[in-house]
């Protein structure tokens, strides 16, 4: 697997992976892919998608998918590490998520269950955070 920056031609791809696993896709726009990477298989094809909203010090993990044949072969932690790899380069000093099936995935990799209603104000204003995810998600929050 080959985890690179994600381009404007991969924007179809990552929309049918968030499809596949039943994330929302509709405000996923070509400018947001430059803070988006992919992972590729040996085919060049899009197996794993994982972006960041920035907001100043603060980020909105998001799109943390990967291809139902490639599960559990360690690719989302992969995915993951490389998201908090592009956080911390970027100045990201606090990631954020939204989930209603993995709060056990990220908590194992360090993040807490925090009241949704604690998040930073611009990442509550999101598209993402106010109408697309949904209320009984789990917000989660790590300090990198």
């Amino acid at each position: 697997m080959k985890i690179r920056a994600a381009q404007s031609e991969d924007l179809d791809a990552i929309a049918a992976l968030l499809a596949e696993n039943e994330l929302p896709a509709s405000d996923v726009t070509p400018d947001m892919l430059r803070d988006f990477a992919v992972a590729e298989d040996a085919h060049w094809s899009v197996v794993g998608s994982v972006g960041l909203e920035r907001f100043g010090a603060e980020a909105l993990l998001r799109s943390l998918a990967v291809a139902n044949p490639e599960r559990s072969a360690g690719l989302g932690s992969k995915l993951l590490a490389h998201a908090k790899h592009m956080a911390l380069t970027s100045g990201v000093s606090e990631l954020w998520l939204l989930t209603t099936t993995a709060a056990d995935f990220f908590r194992r990799a360090g993040y807490l269950a925090v009241a949704r209603a604690s998040a930073p104000t611009e990442l509550q204003t999101s598209t993402h955070f106010a109408q697309l995810c949904p209320n009984t998600a789990v917000c989660m929050r790590k300090r990198l």
